[in-house]
């Protein structure tokens, strides 16, 4: 049996491990429009941009490893459709005929057509080569438009590069919509003490170019940078404009296949799409969750998980897929990890346990009495009793605060 993957992100490289982990002797092939071989994302918001880790470190596996496996891994191929009547597509030049395809095609950037047709020195932040671009840009004046996950954490490198950093977000509070108000202050109050001029409930309302401004480089100066007008009267002239206002799945492919699409490819429990011989895993993937109906989830572990998941479905395995989100993010000295998923209604009732002032402390969400999430920062301890509680009804011990978290289970 020959299993494609279209994809060669995260994902898709989990999923190809797995295949041959699981004992499938048949022919992989694993397609990518990246000249790269497979990597992580999130360095590049974290460590590449701090200077901490470098490609190599990102890599999910060394080019090797692919030989090793006899996994055929093309790069630099971007597949313009597929024959889903023949189980076909072609690739550089040659026909490649499946059994099983998995399509991991992940997201791209969401972009602001204001910021592409101003002129001005605009990045965007999803590929190796950008994060290496913008860390040349770290200690100018950095203006980011979105106080979600990736300008959060350019916002903090910035500030630790030495650079001036101005926040845009027409939300309330940053991060407000997946962790809610109460802990998203957490995050507003973190970047104000490290100097990140914030600007909440504001908008760009003028972006042009300012031949007058300077653009840092590391390697000198060069003339030209920006000037914006926010929606609360706020000038701002920065040297290099960071749009992160969240990420568009690639559903292209999948819809030339004539594949249900919905703002994602929609899969049912095990990752199937509606056409039985081909399914789709990680940005991509609308899953009907079992006990969070139907969700798409952008994050680290989701690529892994259900790129594994994927190719245990290929190879005959009936089990849906259940796992909760998780997610994690470093910004200055603080760690949080997160379990779980608010959903529109988000929670009508949050237990907190810890130190605000030290920013060592975990929460649960509870929304109709049961568990929907939990968190914390810096609370390394915390995060397996946190897993344990998402799904679970809240109990009298749960809620009382003089009870440590790892006391309150019953079982």
């Amino acid at each position: 049996m020959t299993i494609a993957i279209i994809g060669a992100g995260l994902a898709g490289a989990s999923a190809a491990a797995e295949l041959r982990d699981r004992g499938h002797e048949g022919d992989i092939v694993l397609v990518g429009a990246e000249s790269q071989a497979p990597y992580e994302r999130p360095p590049l918001s974290k460590d590449i941009l701090l200077g901490k880790g470098t490609a190599a470190d990102a890599a999910v596996k060394d080019q090797g490893w692919y030989d090793e496996q006899r996994i055929e891994l093309v790069t630099g191929a971007r597949v313009q459709s597929v024959d889903t009547a023949a189980r076909s597509f072609e690739v550089d030049g040659r026909t490649i005929t499946y059994d099983q395809l998995l399509l991991a095609t992940g997201a791209t950037s969401r972009h602001l057509p204001m910021a592409d047709e101003s002129g001005v020195p605009v990045a965007y932040l999803r590929t190796l080569e950008e994060s290496q671009a913008l860390k040349e840009h770290l200690a100018g004046h950095l203006l980011i438009i979105g106080a979600g996950w990736i300008g959060l954490e350019v916002a903090s490198a910035a500030r630790q590069a030495g650079g001036t950093v101005t926040v845009v977000e027409s939300a309330s509070l940053p991060l407000v919509g997946p962790i809610g108000e109460d802990m998203a202050r957490v995050f507003a109050d973190l970047h104000r003490e490290h100097g990140v001029d914030l600007h909440l409930d504001t908008s760009l309302t003028t972006l042009e170019r300012d031949e007058g401004g300077v653009l840092r480089r590391d390697a000198g100066a060069s003339k030209g940078g920006a000037r914006a007008l926010l929606s609360d009267g706020t000038e701002v002239r920065p040297g290099l404009v960071l749009v992160a206002i969240g990420a568009e799945p690639d559903t292209a492919l999948a819809e030339t296949a004539g594949l249900d699409v919905d703002r994602g490819v929609l899969v049912d429990a095990r990752l199937r799409t509606s056409d039985p011989h081909i399914w789709a895993a990680g940005d991509i993937a609308v899953h009907d969750h079992p006990d969070l109906g139907r969700l798409r989830v952008e994050h680290w572990d989701t690529a892994i998980q259900q790129g594994r998941h994927a190719a245990r479905s290929m190879l005959g395995d009936a089990t849906p897929y259940t796992r909760q989100p998780y997610f994690f993010t470093d910004q200055y000295d603080l760690g949080m990890e997160y379990v779980g998923h608010l959903g529109r209604d988000g929670y009508d009732e949050i237990v907190v346990r810890g130190d605000h002032a030290t920013r060592v402390l975990n929460a649960v969400m509870i929304a109709g009495g049961r568990v929907v999430a939990g968190m914390h920062t810096n609370d390394w301890d915390a995060t397996d009793h946190l897993r344990a509680w998402v799904g679970r009804e809240a109990t009298d011990r749960l809620r009382d605060t003089t009870i440590a978290l790892a006391d309150t289970r019953e079982d």
